[in-house]
């Protein structure tokens, strides 16, 4: 299953559009640690927990989209797209939802 963040594929034709699909996972950000994150923002640096956070929900939203394509009985998934929303300002939750069209490729 091709996964891309481009509207085609190279050196493939695609054949159909079958549908959208979407998914979305959340994140919990522990608190103590987004403390620290907190901390990092106002002196500068990274905050490796939320990076953490973000790294896994982007890998389950993908996975889903990729199961969601598979029962679709799609080749690809074209034209897939990332939003990241934090619920209620800082900490607590992180949000990824991905979207994408299934397509059929010859």
């Amino acid at each position: 299953m091709i996964i891309s963040s481009t509207h085609t594929i190279e050196g493939r034709q695609i054949t159909a559009y079958l549908d959208i699909v979407s998914a979305e996972s959340v994140q919990g950000v522990n608190v103590i640690r987004d403390m620290f994150a907190g901390m990092r923002d106002f002196f500068g640096g990274r905050s490796q927990t939320l990076e953490r956070a973000l790294k896994e929900a982007r890998i389950q939203a993908t996975e889903e989209i990729r199961e969601r394509a598979r029962a679709l009985q799609a080749d690809a998934v074209v034209g897939v797209d990332f939003e990241i929303s934090m619920p209620g300002g800082k900490g607590g939750m992180v949000v990824v939802f991905a979207t994408g069209t299934a397509v059929k490729l010859r």
